[in-house]
């Protein structure tokens, strides 16, 4: 297929945020997908991904390599190429404007075709050595120098990894369907309407094959793969596809609750209850006895993890297996676990390893299995796959073992766990359905969480960014402060960029708080702004965390605009540093 062809449905998802029309968009592109084609190029680019999420590749470009290359494939020069950048906000749009009129020509220019694209930006992650960033620069101009402007804003932009044209899984889902069995189902979009035709007779039929297409990826997560099957063997084919050690699946997620009532009355009862760690979840494969590592987003991390793999090694008596896990710090002189942020930079770690599993060793900590002697448990209830856990899981202490459960239908019972869990420094506990199956996505009755609620903070703006794609013009992450009463200054906590909203309706958007920060800009670099400290915000947040990274020592874990507390209160009068090292020290209590 040619990329022009791929980038004319690109603009046509652009144009609009309904997830009705965008299914019907890519299902009328899919219909186009030949029998010469390859459908992994065809669908991978659909989702501006040229790896698996689970692949250690990664393309590896930054924006300023991009601004290298457009300069070197345009004429045009990096500062102009930069001063557009920093007013347009996205890099794909500037990469269109500047190749309208781009002073480069050259002979060797090629048509481009999906195959083409995709092959060339996965060679970009191939590249290593000396002079790698000019290799991957000459690499990018070739495919510049000959694209189209829109193909030059959509290359780059997959490139980046922000093709943000809202092709996300249940509507590429849905699309497969709807290309391959439309007809049958004589399924029908209303644009005016925005909404599916479909009748009753084969609205059943209709969610099975939803539902034979959800599993698959669960199984696979891979479209592509699902896509082949259904085009040569039709829907039946799916039921070919088994889970496999060594291929990650996504992972099931629980819904956070208020307290420990509510979590009985969604859960059930009797419900298991199990510490929640403040560690890193790890899905850990074992295909005849090679094992493999993957984070929560299906990241493969085993080279950052030896001690991991030994671990498992050691304490799981099975050489076929995926277990669902979380690790936790260890303390090497109290041996007491640590919070996240003291491991969280063993993930990203390439260098150095050794010396690091030796400075924060890890402790595993098993809470689910998916499969086991190549058998899936996927539909197996809870309790039967826990007793699997105990059966196979070898404690060895500080290394790894099953996760602490109890079995209750009393709330005191479960009250007096909750407190145990906290006082170890965990975040809370998780109450878990002993029927439930395990089903990735976010489920309602197959478990819970309960955590303590954190109070919000008021926090000023010092410094602002300005996005880019749809919030491109809009200053929307902020860098925010709190008041250290003993130096009489503010110092930085993190960075906050969701909780507002883009459309006025919704809440204080985006625009709004750019117009207020605006006015108060003292000094700019590219996209970023220091701005005198005028406008507050209220933030809420998960956890406060050690950070070297900001001058107050601290970090908000996931952090949330809440409100605008313009004209409420005095600077002086935000959150103090006192306030957050109370707090800190509160939520990472030990005293048992």
């Amino acid at each position: 297929m040619d990329y022009i062809k791929l980038t004319d449905y690109y603009q046509q998802l652009e144009k609009t945020s309904k997830r009705l029309e965008k299914t019907y968009i890519i299902s009328q592109l899919l219909k186009e997908v030949k029998k010469e084609d390859n459908p992994e190029y065809i669908i991978n680019l659909i989702r501006g991904r040229v790896f698996p999420t689970w692949e250690q590749r990664k393309i590896g470009v930054s924006d300023k390599i991009i601004i290298k290359a457009l300069a070197t494939s345009t004429g045009i020069s990096k500062d102009k190429i930069e001063k557009m950048f920093a007013k347009i906000g996205d890099l794909g749009d500037v990469a269109q404007e500047i190749t309208k009129n781009k002073k480069q020509t050259t002979l060797h220019t090629k048509k481009l075709t999906c195959e083409l694209v995709y092959k060339k930006i996965r060679d970009l992650a191939e590249l290593e050595g000396e002079g790698t960033v000019n290799k991957k620069v000459g690499l990018m101009s070739e495919l510049l120098t000959s694209a189209s402007p829109m193909e030059a804003r959509f290359v780059v932009r997959t490139i980046l990894e922000q093709l943000r044209i809202g092709a996300a899984e249940g509507t590429l889902r849905d699309a497969i369907v709807w290309c391959f069995f439309g007809d049958k189902l004589k399924i029908k979009y209303n644009k005016e309407k925005n909404e599916i035709e479909l009748s009753d007779e084969t609205k059943k039929e209709y969610d099975i094959f939803l539902e034979k297409v959800q599993h698959a990826y669960d199984l696979t997560n891979d479209f592509a793969e699902i896509f082949r099957i259904i085009k040569e063997e039709g829907i039946t084919g799916l039921d070919k596809i088994t889970l496999k050690a060594g291929k990650p699946i996504n992972v099931m997620l629980f819904q956070k609750v208020k307290d420990l009532k509510e979590a009985f009355e969604v859960v059930g009862t009797p419900l298991a209850l199990e510490y929640k760690i403040d560690g890193f979840r790890l899905q850990i494969h074992c295909n005849n006895g090679k094992i493999t590592l993957y984070t929560r987003r299906l990241e493969n991390v085993t080279k950052q993890f030896p001690d991991v793999v030994d671990a498992a090694k050691q304490g799981i008596k099975s050489e076929n297996y995926i277990i669902d896990t979380e690790v936790i710090g260890i303390d090497t002189k109290t041996k007491k676990w640590l919070p996240f942020q003291n491991i969280s930079q063993r993930i990203k770690r390439k260098y150095n390893i050794e010396r690091t599993v030796k400075e924060i060793p890890v402790m595993v900590n098993v809470f689910d299995i998916i499969s086991y002697n190549n058998e899936s448990l996927l539909d197996a209830p809870f309790h039967r796959r826990r007793h699997i856990i105990e059966k196979i899981v070898k404690i060895i202490p500080d290394k790894i073992q099953p996760i602490k459960q109890i079995v209750t239908d009393k709330e005191d019972v479960a009250e007096k766990f909750y407190k145990e869990s906290l006082s170890l420094g965990n975040e809370g506990i998780m109450a878990k359905n002993l029927e439930s199956i395990y089903k990735p996505g976010s489920r309602v009755g197959y478990g819970v969480k309960i955590k303590p609620i954190l109070e919000t903070l008021d926090l000023v703006i010092v410094k602002a960014e300005y996005g880019e794609g749809k919030r491109a013009g809009w200053l929307s992450s902020y860098t925010v402060a709190c008041w250290d009463k003993k130096k009489e200054k503010l110092i930085e906590v993190g960075k906050v960029s969701t909780g507002l909203k883009e459309k006025e309706e919704q809440g204080t958007t985006f625009e709004e708080l750019t117009k207020l920060l605006k006015p108060l800009i003292e000094k700019q670099e590219g996209k970023e702004v220091i701005v005198k400290p005028k406008i507050i915000i209220e933030v809420a947040y998960e956890e406060i965390q050690k950070s070297p990274e900001y001058t107050s020592g601290f970090a908000l874990r996931f952090p949330r605009v809440m409100r605008l507390r313009v004209g409420d209160k005095p600077i002086k009068e935000v959150n103090t540093i006192e306030d957050l090292e109370k707090i800190y020290d509160e939520q990472r209590s030990r005293d048992k």
